[in-house]
């Protein structure tokens, strides 16, 4: 599915320093503030004990400065306890645990699992697993679950590969943890034909025991094991609304511009417009709130959305959010934002634990009524990245919810995945080399060919995958370099100039040909107050009636789907610039208008006309009317076939023109003629930014993560559904069946598909009743196609290691041919290989076989294709000796009875809108996959983002949609109302001419100041944002790394007292153990934990000194623009400011008069 664009056509807008963006945080510095004392004591230290609020607004803390000098983190800083809290979090802000820069680092390797198990949660993971000490709940309660963090940004590159910080990690893996289980397969299987998943001891149950989760339903259905009202459950759960605190989530020592700024980076990066309403928050507010009140909501909204973008690590709160409100009475609307956030898959997702209340582990369930209630089923079907995706975002609904349940003295759903192969994963297959080779890997890592999904295609501006990958998995990852180069048939290198000559002629042709996509009218989204959101400021007033009423019904909806769509419409945010899919798509964000392509083919920059013909045009109108469903390919074809009458074309050039047809067919998995002409590309204008990657190890990791942290979900393998009865009416509340090839039968209250389109297509499963017409004519109407590999590894490289791919430029069937039509079947055999030296750690090429040639590798013979290979590089890197290689795979994806090809594309018959009917539930069935995210379809993202969306509708079905108060905003006190008598009247009189003069000269002020705002930026750009403190505590490094050692030592030490073999040590005995170890560590051992701190201690200075010099001159350039505006544009007082002065004044002196007659 998620695939890579050719480098060379999406130029990446940033550089090497994107890696070192602030998406990356060291899982060393994550800092659990309720055991400062344990740790203090740890380091042999006399601590006070240290108390934080949950919201982080109050904290007490006298000796962290000993402490960190102790450690050697901030020894340089002088601490007071009024600033203590913000220099430890290293990031001047009181957000909690959600205060930070950055996502995660791999220093623990969770690599060292691969592909069947994990082994190795980050030890950060550890804290989020509930209580299981009732004695620990005083000083751990409201703390251990937020785990504040401070942010490492610190990105090195070690042998080309992305990691965080330096590698200090475990040489080999500890012996208490099961070791993996493999059995290579058959070179032509695609589904792994192991014995059945290993047994899986993730680090939640290995090192700290099963985590306590709401009551499950045994195999005896009237046995519901209640958990111990002994055991605390997560903080928040003691949180009532009474809690709440406005501003406590709200920074207080950086300005409210830089505030804003991270609010609105937040929205961008989760998909959505900073500055407008999403349609499903417009159809939820539309009719509570007013136009004015939608710039408050924004701010509430976006600052939510800092919070999880600044650390995914944990989940938000309530309170959390709360406190994102400015005053108290925006605690109902930030609630609604909340649950609208948490239900629509924007925060608290992915491999994250979520909190679970109270009520479940308080009589509020009786267990006479919960034994008698039926637990509700949820099936998922399929264990790709949707199936996963969708079970682990239900997880985290149903415990996030569970009061739905609970409060009816039930039981919260359980959820049960189905897959037919005997892996996870789906179309995302990793498959384990026969030899491997870890000493240029990651500990941990295996060496393994992506089967299928390889490329994730940037991280940046909104990557569901960064959040999972970086933020929570701390994978590594390969950075995939701009360094390609061509090869002519016969082995030569290509020119680059006339690539690159060819490459604006191949533009000019693509551009040409999406004239006639289809154009979806994008009516304007509801809009706050840009220049208000800008600086986080709430617009004075009250406002007036709901946008609903005044709002026009036509042109002021929100189109479906809108995200990104608004900032392609009207508003001035930027919009992503890099390739979703295949690169042959840069420059199309927009469809061009047939007035910006130059009719004239001389004017294409070196391209010059033959003589005579410099009049002529290229016009495609005939070949696009031609026929009912026009296709792209006909229509590309045509262009060339037009540009040969009135340029000279070479052989070589249309070799060249055709590699980049390729590359178009590699993005689809079809060939252009199958492509619809008008809607080939609808996901157009939706890529993400950044740098393409691939992780290091393995692709399988991801969906294995997601299986498997923070807890193992359900997942039956080798459970092949081949028929589903389902009810079509959404009122009929009766259980679906759904039977396996095996015989099994289960019942399910909700059924969540998720299988690939082909097997829709190719009617592997049965339905009753049917699905009716317009969800099966979409079915029909979509396009599955395939794209295959041919899979080379050698014993050494004979190629340039460092080049992470080079392409192949296939000769016509007719030689040196400029027919066009000669070169449509083998254009696509073999003409990309990939370089994964870096990625699997041993010398192997990927050959790519896309267009007709993905077909025709399913029919052609494994020893033909690997001649075929080994003779294309036997040309391009003669003379050198290019021996057979000693391992190859060949794919075949059509031939996979779970798939029946790649991924998706839209055919020449599909409709616009078919993606969406694909997503549509029909009764208790709904339905996920790439195949119905219309705006990421054919990606790995689009899949998991699909997941998000069904686990949204199933709990939508069974709790309802989100409850909104009315009033949503309570309006403000009315003002004081006095006894009537003539003194205070006069004195009332004076207050209101006094309030209204204050409104008055606040919104003149605050216009003012935007203004000039405005005014400074323009000239000198945005202020300088502080960076965060990269500050690494030594002892936690050493810390993380021995947790596990340590906490197995002090397991098996409480056993041997207790007599109990399921005795678990309490994290403070682990810490006091592991401070012992410290203290006795030898200096050898103890130096690169020291050496980190101290690399990272110089980069804070020199970062601070950098910031300090940029801030000072902005600060002095913005002083000198502002005095001269201010002079030019006085800000005087309005002629009814004056008047109502005069009127308060004099109201004031009468009310003094009478008093002093009186």
């Amino acid at each position: 599915m998620s695939h890579h664009a050719d480098p060379r056509q999406t130029r990446n807008s940033n550089d090497q320093d994107s890696r070192n963006n602030a998406n990356l945080i060291d899982a060393a510095n994550y800092y659990d503030y309720s055991s400062m004392s344990a740790l203090a004591s740890a380091a042999g230290i006399q601590g006070q004990q240290t108390s934080n609020q949950y919201h982080g607004a109050e904290v007490q803390a006298s000796n962290f400065a000993d402490i960190d000098s102790h450690l050697g983190l901030y020894s340089d800083i002088q601490h007071t306890p009024a600033q203590t809290y913000h220099d430890f979090m290293n990031t001047g802000s009181m957000d909690g645990a959600h205060d930070v820069t950055a996502y995660s680092n791999p220093n623990h390797p969770i690599n060292e699992w691969y592909p069947t198990q994990i082994n190795n949660i980050p030890q950060y993971m550890e804290h989020f697993s509930q209580f299981q000490d009732p004695q620990s709940i005083a000083s751990q309660v409201h703390t251990d679950h937020t785990a504040k963090s401070s942010r490492l940004i610190s990105t090195q590159e070690i042998n080309g590969d992305v990691t965080m910080g330096k590698q200090v990690v475990l040489d080999e893996q500890p012996s208490f943890l099961p070791k993996p289980e493999f059995e290579p397969t058959e070179s032509e299987a695609i589904d792994d034909e192991t014995k059945g998943l290993p047994k899986v001891t993730p680090m939640f149950e290995a090192v700290l025991g099963k985590t306590p989760d709401y009551p499950k339903v045994e195999q005896d259905p009237q046995h519901i094991n209640i958990p111990d009202p002994g055991m605390a459950p997560d903080s928040s759960s003691f949180r009532t609304r009474a809690d709440f605190r406005p501003r406590t989530s709200i920074p207080m020592d950086i300005p409210p511009e830089t505030h804003a700024q991270q609010c609105i980076l937040a929205a961008y990066a989760s998909r959505l417009n900073p500055f407008a309403l999403h349609l499903d928050e417009h159809k939820l507010l539309r009719t509570h709130i007013n136009q004015i009140q939608v710039t408050a909501y924004l701010n509430i909204r976006n600052a939510i959305l800092r919070l999880w973008n600044r650390n995914p690590l944990v989940s938000v709160s309530r309170e959390e959010a709360a406190g994102c409100t400015k005053d108290s009475r925006w605690f109902d609307l930030a609630e609604v934002t909340y649950d609208w956030l948490v239900r629509s898959g924007y925060i608290n997702f992915g491999c994250v634990e979520v909190p679970s209340p109270l009520n479940l582990v308080q009589p509020f369930i009786k267990q006479a009524e919960a034994r008698r209630s039926r637990q509700k089923t949820i099936v998922i079907i399929g264990a790709g990245m949707a199936g996963l995706g969708c079970s682990r975002q239900l997880d985290g609904l149903f415990k996030q919810f569970a009061n739905a349940w609970t409060a009816k003295g039930e039981i919260p759903p359980k959820i049960v995945i189905l897959e037919g192969r005997k892996r996870v994963g789906g179309r995302i297959y990793s498959k384990l080399l026969a030899r491997q080779n870890s000493a240029n890997l990651p500990p941990g890592a295996r060496s393994a060919a992506e089967m299928g999904a390889q490329i994730i295609t940037g991280f940046d501006h909104g990557n569901p995958l960064s959040t999972i990958v970086r933020g929570q998995l701390a994978l590594h990852y390969h950075p995939i370099r701009d360094n390609s180069i061509l090869y002519d048939f016969d082995g030569t290198p290509v020119n680059k100039s006339q690539d690159a000559l060819v490459e604006k002629l191949y533009n000019n042709i693509l551009d040409r040909a999406s004239v006639f996509r289809h154009k979806p009218l994008v009516p304007k989204a509801t809009e706050g107050e840009k220049d208000l959101i800008l600086l986080w400021k709430d617009p004075a007033g009250e406002g007036g009636r709901p946008i609903s009423v005044m709002e026009d019904a036509v042109a002021r909806i929100p189109v479906a789907g809108a995200g990104f769509d608004s900032y392609r419409n009207g508003s001035s945010f930027p919009a992503p610039g890099s390739a979703e899919r295949i690169a042959v798509k840069a420059g199309l964000n927009s469809a061009p208008s047939p007035r910006g392509i130059s009719p004239r083919p001389n004017q294409i920059d070196g391209w010059g006309a033959k003589n005579g013909t410099e009049s002529k045009t290229i016009n495609l109108d005939a070949i696009a009317t031609a026929s009912e469903h026009p296709s792209l390919g006909d229509a590309m074809d045509e262009a060339v076939r037009q540009y040969q009458e009135i340029m000279t074309i070479t052989p070589q050039d249309m070799r060249l023109l055709n590699w980049h047809f390729a590359n178009l067919e590699y993005a689809n998995a079809v060939n252009l003629g199958e492509l619809s002409l008008g809607s080939w590309d609808l996901d157009s204008g939706n890529e993400f930014e950044g740098e393409h990657s691939e992780i290091t190890g393995g692709y399988s990791q991801v969906p294995y993560g997601i299986w498997t942290a923070p807890s193992k979900l359900d997942v039956r393998i080798d459970k092949a559904v081949s028929d589903i009865t389902y009810h079509a009416s959404a009122l009929d509340q009766s259980t679906a069946r759904i039977e396996c090839d095996d015989g099994d039968v289960i019942e399910a209250d909700r059924v969540v598909l998720t299988v690939p389109l082909g097997v829709l297509k190719a009617q592997s499963i049965r339905f009753n009743p049917a699905l009716p017409d317009w969800k099966s004519r979409p079915i029909e109407r979509l396009g599955f196609g395939t794209l295959n590999k041919v899979i080379l590894v050698y014993e050494e490289p004979f190629w340039d290691v460092d080049r992470d791919m080079f392409g192949y430029l296939r000769q016509s069937q007719g030689g040196d041919s400029v027919d066009q039509n000669s070169y449509r079947t083998d254009r696509g055999k073999c003409y990309i290989f990939w370089n994964c030296v870096k990625t699997s750690g041993r010398p192997m090429l990927v050959a790519v076989m896309a267009g007709d040639a993905a077909f025709d590798a399913e029919r052609t013979s494994d020893q033909a294709i690997v001649q075929d290979a080994t003779h294309i590089l036997r040309k391009i890197f003669s003379p050198q000796e290019v021996t057979e290689p000693s391992e190859t795979i060949i794919t075949r994806w059509s031939r996979d009875r779970f798939s029946r090809g790649s991924y998706s594309y839209v055919a020449a018959q599909a409709h616009a809108d078919d993606y969406d009917a694909m997503a549509k539930p029909v009764g208790n069935l709904f339905f996920a996959g790439e195949a119905t995210c219309a705006s990421y379809p054919a990606t790995v993202h689009g899949a998991y983002l699909s997941g998000l969306r069904a686990a949204s509708e199933v709990l939508t079905s069974l709790i309802g949609p989100i409850k909104v108060p009315k009033p949503l905003i309570p309006a403000k006190a009315a003002l004081e109302t006095l006894a009537i008598d003539q003194a205070v009247g006069r004195k009332r009189k004076a207050q209101t001419a006094e309030a209204r003069l204050q409104e008055l000269r606040d919104r003149r002020n605050e216009a003012f100041e935007i203004t000039l705002r405005k005014h400074i930026f323009s000239v000198i750009g945005e202020q300088p944002i502080k960076p965060g403190r990269t500050g690494v505590n030594p002892f936690l490094l050493y810390q993380k790394d021995h947790w596990h050692l340590c906490k197995a030592q002090q397991d098996a030490q409480r056993q041997q007292t207790t007599k109990d073999p399921n005795a678990k040590a309490q994290r403070n005995e682990v810490r006091a153990a592991l401070g012992k170890m410290w203290r006795e560590a030898t200096e050898e051992e103890r130096r690169p934990y020291l050496d980190i701190t101290k690399d990272k201690k110089e980069q804070n200075e020199t970062d601070s000194k950098e910031f300090s010099l940029k801030s000072q001159d902005w600060n002095q350039e913005a002083e000198r623009l502002a005095k001269i505006f201010r002079e030019a544009h006085p800000n005087r007082p309005s002629a009814e400011e004056e008047r109502l002065q005069k009127e308060a004044d004099t109201g004031l002196d009468s009310n003094k008069r009478g008093r002093g007659g009186e």
